[in-house]
């Protein structure tokens, strides 16, 4: 049974990857045409669900790469119909240092041309990101090829360009305004695993993009993170990295006709039965140890003994995450003010832990009371008995080779499955995805290797399984 249905998830999951469309390119107030209550979504967990898939193969200040850059400056103002390669600048600089820290200045006192070459050292897909701060207003020219386009008062554009290691080509850059300097990004694009080598070279995830290759946001799902991977903005890829709320904010996106909110409240490096250990859980005893009950200190100690608390205690973690989550809901309106007056239901929960606790063993024994008092004290504590709860495996872990410690976690992450029939409150409410199949390599302990494909399959699963839920 829990085959099939993972294959009826990853089913659902690789058709939502095709046939979602994206068509919002801005950051406009969404529609409501409606006046259902927004959809909540709450993901928490440890630090895969803060995320670490790469968005690309990480930037760098450009200097060695750049070949003899001179800086000529023309009179005037910028003028789009002017050929400055054809007209005679008023002064020229070269350009001693080009990019770092501290570039050498701009003459200033016109327009600014810089001319020069780029040679890299590995073949490879490239972006160019010229600028910072208003000087980001200008149009960068590579081997003939625009890469680089923003006009004043609007976004970059950018196109990626491939670069043979060790060949020079030309490049321009033309500032629109007085604020121009020598400095700048360059990006390695085509690193294997990266979101951007999946989407742009790879053709994965195509509803991520728009036609001219930039990234967008739905104008229907809003991102709230606190505590980490903090944000609060539509959905869509920003930053350098992403965790599983992109693919589940598709998943569940494309589903509702209402509005929804991405509510991830996570925090790395924290186990289930110390950190997050949720608000009721009682003492236990393993092999002559004590171990903590909600709010005690520390995790564990020997019994018998009188221990002395530290600055830290069991259910810390959660408290810290889930009160922020409250903080967030109670200030709706503040909070969302484009859907002021609506109102939210709670939706679901997502849950990707486990990774600490499979460093104890008395913590692995105790993982699956543990999330099955996780899942009842949510729902009791904001008060949405009917929402539905979705869980993911650790992805290194396999059913058929599990040993030790990860295996107890996986047969406790299995076993909460409403349709295992072990908890029988639990059918048709809650769901484990098995991500052994969707991980691209790697371990939780290294984030996958911060491969994305591991976290958007990881994500579209997830939600693919609250949609399933929601159904029933």
């Amino acid at each position: 049974m829990q085959e099939q249905q993972l294959f009826g998830w990853r089913h659902l999951s690789i058709m939502l990857c095709y046939i979602a469309t994206v068509t919002s390119t801005s950051l406009g107030q969404a529609p409501d045409t409606a006046r259902k209550p927004v959809k909540v979504f709450i993901l928490s967990g440890q630090s895969n669900m803060v995320g670490a898939g790469k968005v690309d193969g990480g930037s760098s200040r450009w200097g060695k790469q750049f070949l003899d850059p001179v800086v000529s400056v023309y009179e005037g103002d910028y003028n789009p119909q002017a050929d400055y390669d054809s007209l005679k600048p008023i002064k020229t600089l070269k350009l001693t240092s080009f990019g770092g820290v501290k570039p050498t200045p701009y003459p200033g006192g016109g327009v600014h041309v810089t001319r020069g070459h780029i040679q890299v050292k590995d073949t490879g897909v490239y972006e160019f990101r010229p600028g910072y701060g208003g000087s980001t207003q200008n149009v960068m020219e590579v081997n003939g090829m625009e890469v680089h386009r923003q006009e004043i008062g609007d976004g970059a554009v950018r196109q990626e360009i491939k670069l043979e290691g060790g060949k020079k080509v030309p490049f321009k850059i033309t500032y629109f305004t007085n604020d121009a300097n020598g400095l700048g990004w360059i990006v390695r694009m085509d690193r294997p695993g990266t979101l951007s080598t999946l989407v742009k070279q790879k053709g994965l995830y195509p509803y991520l993009i728009n036609d001219k290759g930039q990234w967008v946001a739905r104008n229907d799902v809003w991102y709230k993170g606190v505590i980490a991977a903090a944000g609060s903005r539509w959905l869509g890829v920003s930053g350098g990295r992403i965790g599983p709320e992109i693919g589940f904010g598709h998943a569940v996106g494309n589903h509702y006709d209402e509005p929804v909110i991405i509510l991830k409240t996570s925090q790395g490096n924290r186990s289930l039965s110390w950190d997050f250990l949720p608000p009721g859980s009682e003492r236990f005893e393993y092999d002559g140890m004590i171990y903590a009950a909600y709010k005690e200190s520390p995790l564990s100690w020997e019994k018998g003994t009188d221990p002395k608390p530290i600055e830290w205690y069991a259910g810390k973690q959660y408290d810290d995450c889930f009160d922020a989550a409250h903080e967030v809901l109670e200030n709706f309106d503040k909070q969302f003010p484009h859907w002021k007056g609506r109102g939210y239901q709670i939706e679901g929960f997502g849950w990707w832990q486990g990774d600490k606790d499979r460093y104890n063993e008395g913590h692995a024994l105790q993982y699956e009371k543990n999330l099955v008092h996780l899942i009842k004290t949510l729902r009791r504590e904001f008060k949405a008995p009917n929402a539905k709860f979705v869980l993911a495996t650790l992805g290194q872990t396999a059913k058929d080779t599990a040993q030790g410690n990860e295996k107890l976690i996986l047969e406790a992450q299995l076993a909460v499955d409403g349709n295992t029939g072990k908890y029988t409150e639990f059918k048709g409410n809650v769901a484990t995805v098995y991500t052994h199949p969707l991980s691209q390599g790697g371990a939780s302990n290294s984030h996958y290797n911060g491969n994305s494909q591991t976290y958007m399959d990881v994500g579209l699963a997830m939600g693919a399984a609250m949609v399933e839920l929601n159904k029933q």
